[in-house]
C-alpha cells in the first residue's frame, strides 16, 4: 500500500494537537511540518517522533520540510494564522489571517500540489473561501473544518442533558463556525428518536434546547477565557476529517463545503452536511429546513458574504 503523506502548515497548538491525534491513530505514515518558525517546528517534530517506539502501529516519519514537499502530498492541513485573543471573535481576525492565507495558498499552488486541502485557520469559512479563490483548485478538493466542532459540542451538551453517550446524539449546527451558526433541530435525534419526541414527552424543553445552542456556540469563548486557546477538540476533529479522506470513507460530516446554490446561497464555503471521501467532499446533502432554520442559515451566510468581501479587499 502507498504510504500516506500529510503536510501540516502551522505548528502551533491546533496543528500539533492534530498531529498528536493523527499519529496516535495511525492515519498516515509520513508527516511534514511547515512553519515560519522553523526552530519551533523542528522541536515539535523531534518531540512527537520520540513517541514512535510506543505506537501500536507502523513507524511514522515526522520531519520539518518546505512547500516543495507539498507536490506529492495526499493531504495538506492548514492551521496557520494569528491566534484568537480573549474577547475577540473569529471574524475580527479576518484581515490579518486573509493575508497569511493568501501567501500560503500561492506557495502551495506553486508546488504543483494536486491532493486534498483541509483548512482550519480562523475565521475558517472566510479563509477556506480565500484559499479556493487564490489557488483556483477544484472546489471539491478543499474542505473547511466547518461546524464539525460546533456540532460536536452541541451533541455533547444534549447527551449530558439526557444522560446518554455523545455518539448516540445526531444534532448539528450549520453556517458559520462562530456566533451566527444555527441549530437544525428538525433533523436531530437521540438513539434514532427525534428530538421533537423528547420535547413532547417533557424530557427536554424548547428553552433547554435554546440554552444548549447558546452554550455550544459560545463554548470557544469560555475555553479561551480559562486557558487562552482551544486546540484539543479541533485537533481530533481534523484527524476525523483527514482519515475520512485518506480511507475514502464516504462519511457524512459537517464540513466547510462550497455553496453553489445549495440552501439558496452561493460563492462561499460554510458548515453544511457533506459526504467526505478521497475526492474531498463529493456532494452536499440538501436537507429541507424549517422556515426558522432557513432564516438562521440565511443570516449566517449573509454575514459571511459581507466578511468575505472585506477579506478580498484586504488581499488585493
Amino acid at each position: 500500500m502507498k504510504n500516506r503523506k500529510v503536510v501540516l502548515v502551522g505548528t502551533g497548538a491546533v496543528g500539533t494537537s492534530f498531529l498528536y491525534s493523527a499519529i496516535n491513530q495511525g492515519i498516515a505514515q509520513e508527516y511534514i511540518l511547515i512553519d515560519v518558525n522553523v526552530d519551533a517546528a523542528e522541536g515539535q517534530a523531534l518531540d512527537l517522533a520520540d513517541g514512535n517506539a510506543f505506537l501500536p502501529h507502523s513507524f511514522a516519519s515526522i520531519r520539518v520540510g518546505t512547500y516543495s514537499d507539498c507536490h506529492d502530498a495526499d493531504v495538506i492541513v492548514i492551521t496557520a494564522g494569528r491566534p484568537q485573543k480573549p474577547g475577540e471573535t473569529r471574524i475580527d481576525m479576518v484581515a490579518d489571517n486573509a493575508k497569511i492565507m493568501k501567501s500560503i495558498a500561492l506557495e502551495i499552488k506553486k508546488s504543483g500540489f494536486s491532493g486534498i486541502t483541509v483548512v482550519a485557520s480562523n475565521p475558517v469559512d472566510i479563509l477556506t473561501t480565500v484559499y479556493y479563490e487564490v489557488t483556483g483548485f477544484d472546489k471539491h478538493s478543499i474542505i473547511g473544518s466547518g461546524t464539525s466542532l460546533d456540532s460536536a459540542r452541541l451533541r455533547r451538551l444534549v447527551a449530558e442533558k439526557l444522560n446518554v453517550g455523545a455518539k448516540e446524539v445526531s444534532a448539528v449546527l450549520m453556517g458559520e463556525h462562530g456566533d451566527s451558526s444555527t441549530p437544525i433541530w428538525s433533523t436531530a435525534s437521540v438513539m434514532g428518536k427525534p428530538i421533537a419526541q423528547y420535547v413532547a414527552e417533557g424530557k427536554l424543553t424548547d428553552a433547554q434546547l435554546d440554552e444548549i445552542t447558546q452554550e455550544a456556540i459560545h463554548m470557544a469563548y469560555k475555553i479561551i477565557e480559562k486557558k487562552r486557546a482551544t486546540f484539543y477538540g479541533i485537533g481530533i476533529v481534523l484527524t476525523d476529517i483527514v482519515r475520512a479522506v485518506l480511507c475514502d470513507e464516504n462519511k457524512a460530516m459537517m464540513v466547510g463545503a462550497y455553496l453553489d446554490g445549495n440552501f439558496g446561497h452561493q460563492g462561499i464555503y460554510t458548515g453544511v452536511p457533506a459526504i467526505v471521501n478521497n475526492k474531498g467532499w463529493s456532494r452536499i446533502i440538501n436537507w429541507n429546513l424549517t422556515a426558522k432554520e432557513q432564516a438562521g442559515f440565511d443570516a449566517s451566510c449573509q454575514q459571511l458574504t459581507e466578511v468575505v468581501n472585506h477579506a478580498r479587499a484586504a488581499i488585493k
